[in-house]
């Protein structure tokens, strides 16, 4: 089908800052619908939704934004303690959007780091959501905190597990680096490392990505334009999306778990058989510890990411459950 025919692209100001998105065109005529939020993951937009989204179309009332930092949405320097790039604040911004647009309850689904704001968006606002779906990850704080839930599998010489998942996600803890090390490093060649990231965690190369959609990644992660510090803007924001997720994202789940404060709705887990959520964690069991609600798993047979991958099985996973 046509470049995301049947979707309408909008920008909209929220508390002060440009999110841009897509949304079923037929909106007004499809209210009995139920609303589908769909989140992306890093380093990618709204766009990564795009084969899904067809598949969807006409079953539900589908919202795709560019979470904050990504894409085309704002891209403003982050603060001192990373609260701005927190998933607390990104979840406010799409409940934001959600009450522009006039939705009262809504089911979301993230892939990557959407799904971790969609999991904040689930404790936060867990009057508004629905069910949940999240995509090839665990929990955030069992990740960082070693809690594999399997025997991981490693290789090579060091069999220790927090060295294979540190070497598989070495990403996570270089772009924690103070800025603007990360950076400066990264904008030397943004267009190889975005390729790398796409074509790595199982995913085994980028013959899954259609062109259009390897052209918007690419036009938002090498995007030219600096921030106030005279940083690259778009690495920078995608930066500090991490850096939040080390510090201050980490304190928010542990108050959560402090307080016994669980995902209220049901919830589905996918995630890639190739990918490194499969080796070195289990993931229907770390999420079922987090949810009150009932939690299903699928493992599909692909790398991490899945919806591009694979977008008729998400699409046949997530209609039933939605």
């Amino acid at each position: 089908m046509a470049w995301f025919d049947g979707f309408e692209r909008r920008t909209l100001n929220i508390q002060g800052l440009p999110v841009t998105f897509r949304q079923s065109a037929d909106w007004a005529e499809q209210q009995h619908l139920p609303v589908l939020v769909l989140l992306h993951g890093f380093p990618q937009t709204h766009v990564m939704w795009h084969r899904v989204a067809q598949q969807l179309r006409g079953r539900f009332r589908l919202v795709m934004p560019d979470l904050r930092g990504y894409g085309d949405s704002s891209h403003e320097s982050g603060d001192a303690g990373h609260a701005h790039y927190s998933k607390r604040a990104m979840a406010a911004e799409v409940v934001g959007l959600l009450d522009v647009l006039g939705v009262a309850d809504f089911n979301v689904c993230g892939h990557d780091r959407g799904g971790r704001v969609a999991h904040r968006l689930a404790l936060d606002h867990a009057e508004r959501v629905k069910k949940l779906c999240v995509i090839d990850i665990a929990p955030t704080l069992d990740m960082y905190s070693g809690h594999w839930g399997k025997t991981p599998q490693v290789s090579g010489p060091v069999p220790d597990p927090y060295f294979a998942f540190a070497q598989a996600y070495y990403h996570w803890f270089h772009l924690t680096q103070p800025a603007p090390l990360p950076e400066l490093m990264i904008a030397g060649s943004a267009k190889a490392y975005l390729h790398a990231k796409l074509g790595g965690w199982g995913s085994q190369g980028m013959a899954y990505i259609e062109p259009e959609a390897l052209a918007e990644y690419e036009r938002s992660f090498c995007n030219p334009a600096r921030n106030d510090r005279g940083w690259s803007a778009a690495i920078h924001s995608a930066a500090e999306d991490y850096r939040a997720s080390a510090g201050i994202d980490l304190q928010h789940d542990r108050d959560s778990r402090e307080q016994g404060q669980k995902i209220g709705c049901d919830t589905l887990v996918l995630w890639g058989e190739r990918g490194v959520v499969n080796r070195m964690f289990k993931p229907v069991e770390l999420w079922q510890a987090q949810c009150a609600g009932r939690v299903t798993g699928q493992v599909m047979p692909s790398g991490h990411f899945i919806p591009e991958e694979l977008p008729e099985a998400t699409s046949q996973a997530l209609i039933p459950f939605f």
